[in-house]
């Protein structure tokens, strides 16, 4: 628990207090707050305060993500906080977490997921285009290389640059500026901000597959704090979290990360797939197995146990294990027809870029 863990509410009665920590910005404000009600209408009884601060993606703008080089751009300073006990519990977007995450945390809920799609949003001049109908050489706004390396390839009478800031500053450099025909963002973002009517299309796996984790809200604590593990366990969406456990194990069988293009789609099957940056090379499988969430096998399981940093004691952990082995399973598929190849070269051209 953090220091100050009680204080009295207005009839002299002593409540607990929860600090959660988040991002400043808009919509990781919005998400918390989401997260916060949750927490709030199950547990009446205790305060709940939101500690906001800024990380190091939030700090370097003038900089691709791709190029920093930091694995915990948007999650450091948070899980700082998180283990000088100034918080106890912080919400993140899930595919900002890495898949391997710092000893004595661990990933203690993953709520239901959003759409996890891409979308389009067009400058007001294009409104009623699609990216297939825009002009030749009209530029697109990304700072994701695996939505550039897709694009370029289904796309490629376009042009991709990098574009960064939170949502507010890249719709106001879409709007405000000629630089860019459209950019491109993740559905779940602008529709927790209300800005439904900016989404020109929606991006489906033939077009643009997402990232891994897109469209999830992830409460991360610290691992020895069994009380806050309980308390958060009950947000768990068991499907989403079956289906992020299968894209986290890809992705990290893979050892892929910001630096290179890896891509997911689940339904009750993994696609996954690898690109070259300029999407020229890639390769793309589909595997299946049955992870959907059993309700009649919940068992017990230690809490301390984690499957690629998610602890869900309440999910029956051999749909879990299954899950993992989908992810495993396929990046191994990937791996033996030559995706460390591509991945090695994208790194390398992106360090030199």
């Amino acid at each position: 628990m953090s220091e100050e863990a009680s204080s009295p509410d207005g009839n002299g009665k002593v409540c607990r207090v929860i600090r959660i920590g988040t991002r400043k910005s808009q919509l990781a404000r919005i998400q918390t707050d989401s997260v916060a009600a949750k927490l709030k209408e199950l547990n009446p009884d205790i305060n709940l305060e939101i500690v906001a601060m800024s990380t190091t993606g939030d700090k370097i703008l003038d900089t691709a993500l791709s190029k920093i080089g930091e694995k915990s751009l948007f999650t450091k300073e948070l899980e700082n906080a998180l283990e000088r006990n100034e918080v106890d519990l912080v919400v993140h977007s899930l595919k900002d977490l890495p898949t391997t995450l710092p000893s004595g945390f661990t990933i203690g809920a993953v709520l239901k997921r959003e759409n996890p799609h891409d979308a389009v949003v067009l400058h007001p001049k294009h409104v009623g285009k699609t990216l297939e109908t825009l002009p030749e050489n009209s530029v697109i706004g990304t700072s994701s290389l695996r939505r550039a390396a897709q694009l370029k390839k289904r796309f490629s009478h376009l042009e991709f640059k990098d574009i960064r800031g939170n949502l507010n500053t890249r719709l106001k450099k879409l709007d405000e500026k000629a630089d860019f025909a459209a950019i491109i963002l993740a559905a779940a973002g602008l529709r927790r901000m209300g800005w439904d009517n900016r989404i020109s299309q929606i991006l489906g796996p033939e077009d643009c597959m997402y990232a891994v984790g897109q469209g999830a809200l992830a409460v991360e604590v610290r691992a020895r704090d069994a009380d806050i593990l309980e308390m958060v366990s009950v947000l768990h969406d068991p499907d989403t979290v079956l289906r992020c456990i299968a894209e986290r194990a890809f992705l990290r069988h893979l050892e892929g990360g910001c630096s290179v293009p890896v891509a997911v789609h689940t339904e009750l099957y993994l696609t996954g797939a690898v690109y070259s940056l300029d999407g020229s090379d890639s390769l793309k499988e589909t595997m299946q197995t049955s992870i959907a969430a059993d309700d009649k096998s919940i068992e017990e399981v230690d809490e301390q146990f984690q499957r690629v940093g998610v602890t869900a004691g309440k999910i029956s952990g051999e749909a879990q294990d299954r899950a993992e082995r989908l992810g495993i399973d396929l990046a191994n598929l990937l791996l033996s027809k030559g995706a460390k190849e591509i991945l090695t070269v994208a790194r390398q051209l992106n360090d030199a870029r």
